[in-house]
């Protein structure tokens, strides 16, 4: 659970990645520390950054930078690729399209999941089936964020690793049937710069309401130099979560929340971008196998009184019911 957190710590986690793949990476002092603090965070905000995660800062700010090049575009050339349920929801949704809490969300936004192939799920994958739509301009842009994609993926499964440690368990606690074959999913989003004083009228200043995140973690890019992203603590008081350049910013999702038996809680965070400036985000999403059924790991049910905290959770039905209620 979230307590009265008045800041996001910043992790190091490269001693984590340095011992990853060691069968004895838990008796390492350097892991042990990250672990330690991997722990603290995730049990006071949720949310923590993290630097030394070894992803070139050049693809970071190449993602960034296209991201902003296509948002620039006319509706028209964005349209091209826009999102329906014809396209397992993938593509782009222009501004208030997304629905948070019933509420029109200030940003534009391309959304990708992993393909799924007709009939991979059955009738449990049938809504999300297709492949990802991407711009044809510029012309490196699919290489680009599959290779991006790539690269959060081994990171997640890594931070993933360490965090299993933080619980209590094995290294490979979340792979195999739990997380061996992870979903994953991937928010290209923009939020318009807040109009300047002879803007036109009132408007919905948030870009993006409180929600928490459905799987199991989070890694945020954002522009430097705005700062929009609020996480809420236990007082309802909302912390900033500023840009810190050469880090991710990560959260915790529902259903490592449920793995945990509530140790961990998925924390509420919105985003509002007073900036004059348009603001990029690039949200990755880590997430279980499709179709696991998550509940509390025994390892965590001996630490919280021996009693399930939660029932049980079908990750794609939960993402499912997420997309098809998520937009106009």
């Amino acid at each position: 659970m979230a307590t009265n957190f008045k800041f996001i710590p910043v992790i190091d986690i490269s001693p984590l990645l340095a011992k990853c793949n060691d069968p004895k990476m838990a008796e390492d002092p350097g892991v042990s520390e990250v672990v330690r603090q991997l722990d603290q965070a995730c049990r006071e905000a949720g949310f923590f950054y993290v630097k030394g995660h070894g992803i070139p800062d050049s693809i970071i700010k190449e993602v960034k930078s296209v991201a902003h090049k296509f948002f620039e575009l006319p509706y028209e050339e964005k349209l091209k690729i826009k999102m329906t349920a014809a396209t397992g929801f993938r593509g782009y949704q222009r501004i208030g399209e997304n629905i948070t809490k019933g509420v029109p969300d200030m940003h534009e936004a391309i959304d990708c999941y992993r393909e799924v192939k007709e009939g991979m799920y059955g009738e449990l994958g049938k809504p999300m089936e297709g492949r990802n739509q991407w711009p044809s301009n510029p012309p490196n842009y699919t290489e680009l964020m599959e290779e991006y994609i790539s690269l959060c993926t081994d990171l997640s499964r890594k931070i993933m690793r360490g965090i299993a440690l933080a619980l209590g368990g094995s290294p490979d606690e979340f792979e195999g049937d739990r997380a061996g074959d992870a979903f994953w999913v991937m928010r290209i989003i923009g939020y318009p710069g807040a109009p300047t004083s002879n803007g036109h009228g009132p408007r919905n200043d948030i870009g993006c309401g409180a929600h928490t995140d459905y799987g199991l973690l989070t890694l945020v890019n954002q522009d430097d130099e705005i700062t929009a992203l609020q996480v809420r603590n236990l007082s309802g008081e909302w912390i900033s979560a500023p840009p810190i350049p050469g880090t991710f910013v990560c959260n915790i999702g529902d259903m490592l929340k449920i793995y945990s038996n509530g140790l961990y809680d998925s924390t509420l965070h919105q985003v509002i971008n007073n900036a004059p400036k348009y603001r990029v985000c690039v949200a990755y999403f880590y997430e279980t196998n499709f179709d696991t059924a998550v509940e509390p790991l025994e390892i965590c049910k001996q630490r919280t009184g021996g009693a399930k905290k939660f029932g049980r959770a079908v990750y794609g039905e939960h993402l499912v019911s997420k997309v098809l209620t998520n937009f106009n």
